[in-house]
């Protein structure tokens, strides 16, 4: 019958969607798919195919329906379950320690016959965990046997690799270390020979010593000349071709320069100094001269040669005593005997006579020389024996017949004494003025009383300016004071009167005044 195939295709189509729906659930079991295929292969028999069909219908929708009624009957067997304790937040894990990165800029710095000098910089990146040191390591060229030298963390960024044996080539290289444990290494990029580098020595002489070294008696002397070579050279000195006396010059050698040291020089130590560093077979010399100078002495002898008009003409020699160096000139003086002072006529002068011009005439003059080096001018001078005598040649000098003036008059004073006002403690002054021929003997009173060398008192008068100052006054220095002038042809005084205030009494008056 044609009406009962159409329900069949159509329940066909619908079992796959319903089991597509259901698959998500967990608890659901696998449904057997090729069940329904048997019942496509015999379309004509109508009623065969019928019955097929509406049995799978029923087993899906069977199959349906079983998982809902398990969950309802796990619903109602399950309990509500407790509430839970709420618990504080876990922190986070720490983050994990990393090492830092290699150490960068590896070299040999230096080397010898048993040990090797390496330098490093830090790494470029340290991190949180910071840098404990580094660990250096050693392994002999053609082989990985690296072991460590230094027991402990190395904390600067310079080691010395040291009982090595000579000849041997060493890889090395520098691991830095923090809690994140060892850094990638930075290692050498060739094996190092352990075998002292020869170095042809070299005196480096300073330029201010490769010229005369001056220095003055009793002065210090302490020059330092550096070297180099290698192995350390052998270092000698010398004075004048002969062994240096130990007990005057002292020498301090070391890896780099050798020091020359006089404590106290003098003139004997005076020469040519010469040093000598030498390594093997091979050596450098470097000399320096040494000059200890002082004050010359005065010259050996001075003369007067000739004496004409207003003219003297002055001849000497030179000193026998020159401070060790060269005489740069003479200074001539002269004096008058009536006087006897000393006067410069010539300075810095280089000649060994000299002619001296406008004298006085009927003037008897002496003369004396210095001798003057780098030092300065000789303590003592060579003084001419004789005399030198401008005489008055043809001229007769009457002097005029005149009365002189009478210049005495008594004592007058110019400017009077005024009256002052001062505070308890501060300091002040009374002055005057005085005039009179001869010069008058001035005398301080107070209240008629002689104040004479009281030292509260200071008393001056120059010029005829007169004052006394009173020092820092008290309630009984007030009163009236007096200056008397007395000469041969008279006297003459003159007064006025200090008060002394209490400072605050001087306010009020003060105040008053404004009012």
């Amino acid at each position: 019958m044609p009406s009962k195939p159409a329900p069949i295709k159509k329940a066909a189509k619908k079992e796959p969607a319903k089991k597509e729906e259901k698959a998500p659930e967990p608890e659901k079991a696998p449904e057997p798919a090729p069940e329904p295929a048997p019942a496509e292969p015999a379309p004509a028999h109508a009623e065969g195919e019928a019955a097929p069909a509406e049995a799978a219908h029923a087993e899906g929708e069977a199959h349906a329906d079983a998982p809902a009624e398990e969950h309802a009957a796990d619903g109602e067997a399950a309990e509500p379950p407790p509430p839970e304790e709420v618990k504080p937040p876990t922190p986070p894990p720490p983050p994990p320690k990393e090492p830092t990165s290699a150490p960068v800029d590896l070299f040999v710095e230096d080397k010898n016959d048993t040990s090797v000098t390496i330098m490093w910089s830090q790494p470029e990146k340290v991190g949180p965990d910071g840098l404990d040191g580094y660990t250096i390591e050693i392994c002999k060229d053609g082989t990985e046997d690296w072991k460590a030298v230094n027991e402990d963390l190395q904390k600067s960024c310079r080691y010395v690799i040291k009982n090595q044996t000579t000849g041997d080539r060493l890889k090395i290289r520098v691991v830095a270390m923090n809690a994140g444990g060892r850094s990638p290494p930075v290692a050498l990029p060739e094996a190092v020979l352990v075998k002292e580098v020869a170095d042809r020595p070299k005196v480096r002489l300073p330029r201010f010593l490769r010229q005369r070294y001056v220095a003055h008696v009793g002065e210090k002397i302490n020059l330092t000349i550096p070297f180099h070579g290698k192995p350390k050279p052998v270092v000698t000195w010398t004075k004048d071709g002969q062994p240096l006396d130990h007990k005057r010059v002292n020498i301090r050698s070391t890896d780099r320069d050798s020091i020359l040291f006089i404590r106290a020089s003098e003139r004997p130590d005076s020469g040519v100094y010469e040093m000598c560093v030498k390594v093997d077979d091979f050596e450098d010399k470097a000399s320096l001269t040494l000059q200890i100078v002082e004050l010359p002495g005065p010259p050996a002898t001075v003369k007067i040669v000739d004496t004409w008009g207003f003219n003297v003409a002055l001849e000497w020699t030179a000193p026998t005593d020159n401070g060790n160096t060269d005489i740069t000139g003479y200074t001539i003086q002269k004096a008058d005997k009536k006087t006897g002072e000393w006067y410069t006529v010539l300075e810095h002068y280089h000649r060994l006579n000299a002619t001296i011009s406008d004298l006085i005439m009927g003037n008897t003059y002496k003369f004396r020389v210095f001798a003057e080096n780098k030092c300065g001018m000789s303590e003592d001078a060579a003084v001419t024996k004789d005399e030198a005598k401008i005489l008055k040649e043809g001229i007769d000098y009457k002097p005029a017949e005149f009365k002189e003036h009478d210049f005495s008059e008594p004592p007058k004073f110019t400017t009077a004494l005024s009256d002052r006002c001062t505070t308890v403690g501060y300091s002040t002054k009374l002055l005057c003025s005085v005039r009179g021929q001869p010069k008058p003997k001035i005398q301080w009173m107070k209240n008629q009383m002689i104040i004479g060398d009281d030292p509260k008192y200071r008393q001056i008068c120059v010029q005829g300016i007169c004052s006394l100052e009173i020092r820092k006054p008290g309630n009984f220095d007030g009163g009236v004071y007096a200056c008397r002038a007395k000469n041969d042809h008279g006297e003459v005084t003159i007064t006025c009167k200090l008060e002394v205030k209490q400072p605050g009494a001087a306010d009020a008056e003060k105040d008053k005044e404004k009012k």
